[in-house]
């Protein structure tokens, strides 16, 4: 199994960032794999922001709901970073699939996975309980996600402030 890191935190934590350095620190070809939809101009521009942080050695793949397709088919290519898991959810979400059984279809690839993977998410369960059914299962399913895919991964890093926290680096997924 290759090598797979999560990278957590809030909103403008840094997680990005550091996953850009984490995912490099392979000296591998870089595919940045890319789940945010632009409905907006506000949208629009944030990928255009991400895009141009990002230098020529990236090639970018989009996957906002087929994600387990896209690792699958880059695999051998190079290091992939994933940004972001919690878009990802949210466009599943929308699409009416079902966030458990993705999730875990999503742990089962990473296990067979033969190149790294960097993934970004959001901490979503530190705030308030919020007021509706849609974003409290929407908070949950993203929870239980994280942990599953906490799980799997050998790395997981949570971001604050811009500075990096080990929470695990076994180098070993559990079960």
């Amino acid at each position: 199994m290759a090598e797979i890191v999560l990278v957590t935190g809030g909103a403008r934590s840094g997680k990005s960032d550091h996953a850009e350095r984490r995912a490099a620190q392979f000296g591998l070809t870089g595919i940045y794999v890319a789940t945010a939809q632009a409905f907006d101009a506000e949208m629009e521009d944030r990928i255009a922001r991400h895009r141009m942080r990002r230098d020529g050695s990236w090639r970018t793949e989009e996957a906002p709901l087929a994600l387990v397709e896209a690792l699958r088919a880059t695999d051998g290519e190079g290091v992939r970073l994933v940004d972001c898991l919690t878009l990802w959810l949210s466009n599943l979400m929308g699409a009416g699939a079902d966030p458990a059984s993705e999730a875990d279809a999503l742990a089962e690839c990473l296990q067979a996975q033969a190149s790294p993977v960097v993934l970004v998410t959001n901490e979503v369960g530190q705030g308030i309980v919020p007021d509706n059914p849609l974003a409290r299962a929407f908070r949950d399913a993203a929870g239980l996600m994280n942990q599953r895919i906490a799980r799997v991964a050998g790395e997981v890093v949570l971001v604050v402030a811009g500075l990096p926290v080990v929470l695990k680096s076994s180098g070993r997924a559990e079960t």
